[in-house]
């Protein structure tokens, strides 16, 4: 039976109230994965007498830990998911992270932070299941604008999650924010207990098929690869931004005592205008193309990144953070619209969960190739370096596109 067939009689029963529950839930999990971003270094800083060195090394490894366990572990949940349902995943990941981030204001060591991060990343996936669910319970004529939407909730938690760990950490302390999050989640976890629903058919254990059988089955499974890789890319420029936007804020305010406001504002930009546009663009690409939202957003990102290493005031690096929140919209929201327009509905977790993967490892490198680039040249020269990375990505995405478009 098609997906469309499945959808029709009960899509205004329940997948819209999936979607608005699901929102929320990624929202929360996007604010539980970055809010420590600002203080992180503060934090394992009140755990010990640490020199610059050691601190510097104690914070990569506390934040890459977390991605890394994820880009390993996330095809695992991705083949469970498959064999027991995306319900049952986010159930998991979401009581896991509300345990394990609750667990991280009580943390009297730097290695107890570590280890804790490792296991927020063990409780992973919780959006790539978000995104499976909506993706196999959406209509296929709605699922750009619902999985659009969806995206709104992690990539605005993400960058909003900076500016609220740092308004909370500023006025109650490191630890307050680890406990407001944790609670968030436990929150998110009763609702979906409660209201999400599900009608899944599971694959049967012995039934199911290898990575490699897999993509033999898939009809485009080169362009679903070339997505795995758009989505990396994705990730790296927009996370290679970073570990400087802070002293970028600083350097234009010539060390104004404002600096860590207007910081947590200009980071916060790019996600008020991803709830304001993904939706919209989204909707847009049902009628006319998501191929075509795609390759517009890379191209207006190329154009969005070269300015902002030559601006000489905050306010128009805010309004250029601003317009790449909306570049962002028509980034990611159509990778995992194209997704699932390729992916036959048996197969959506395990594809997910590696796109996943390649999300996490594209989190991993970004920051690590902005503190390179930063150190070596200057803060400018990471926004030229973005736009070039941009510029990759819409040569490849074009390329494999217009392979499929020729197949046909």
């Amino acid at each position: 039976m098609s997906s469309n067939t499945q959808n029709a009689p009960n899509e205004n029963n329940y997948w819209k109230r999936n979607l608005i529950v699901l929102w929320f839930s990624t929202f929360v999990t996007g604010i539980g994965f970055s809010m420590i971003t600002p203080f992180m270094p503060l934090y394992i800083n009140t755990l010990g007498n640490f020199t610059k060195s050691q601190l510097v090394i104690w914070n990569g490894i506390a934040f890459s830990a977390t991605f890394l366990v994820m880009a390993i572990i996330s095809p695992v949940w991705g083949k469970i998911a498959d064999r027991r349902g995306r319900k049952l995943m986010l159930i998991r990941a979401a009581l896991g992270m509300s345990i394990v981030i609750f667990l991280q204001s009580f943390v009297t060591a730097p290695w107890q932070l570590v280890v804790l991060r490792l296991l927020q990343g063990v409780f992973s996936g919780f959006v790539s299941n978000a995104t499976t669910l909506i993706a196999s319970t959406a209509p296929k004529s709605e699922s750009g604008r619902a999985l659009g939407t969806l995206n709104t909730g992690v990539i605005s938690g993400t960058l909003l999650g900076p500016l609220v760990g740092g308004v909370i950490a500023q006025y109650f302390g490191y630890r307050i924010p680890f406990m407001i999050t944790g609670s968030l989640l436990f929150i998110a976890f009763i609702l979906i207990v409660i209201f999400i629903r599900e009608d899944f058919h599971p694959v049967p254990k012995g039934k199911e098929e290898s990575t490699k059988e897999i993509f033999s089955h898939l009809k485009n499974s080169n362009t679903v690869l070339a997505l795995f890789v758009t989505t990396m890319i994705i990730q790296i420029s927009n996370n290679s931004i970073n570990p400087i936007i802070s002293l970028y804020v600083s350097q234009l305010m010539d060390g104004s005592d404002k600096v860590t406001l207007i910081a947590g504002v200009v980071a916060a930009l790019p996600g008020i205008a991803n709830i304001i546009a993904a939706p919209r663009f989204g909707a847009l690409g049902d009628r006319i193309g998501t191929e075509k939202i795609l390759i517009s957003g890379l191209i207006f990102a190329i154009l969005v990144y070269i300015p902002q290493a030559f601006v000489n005031n905050i306010w128009q690096l805010a309004i250029l953070r601003f317009l790449v929140g909306i570049s962002d919209a028509c980034l990611i929201p159509p990778v995992q619209t194209l997704l699932t327009k390729n992916t036959d509905d048996q197969y959506t977790g395990r594809i997910f969960g590696y796109n996943q993967s390649f999300q996490a490892v594209g989190n991993v490198c970004g920051p690590l190739l902005g503190s390179y680039v930063s150190s070596a040249l200057s803060y400018s020269a990471v926004f030229l370096t973005t736009s070039g990375l941009a510029f990759i990505n819409f040569f490849w995405v074009f390329t494999h596109l217009h392979r499929k478009k020729a197949k046909k």
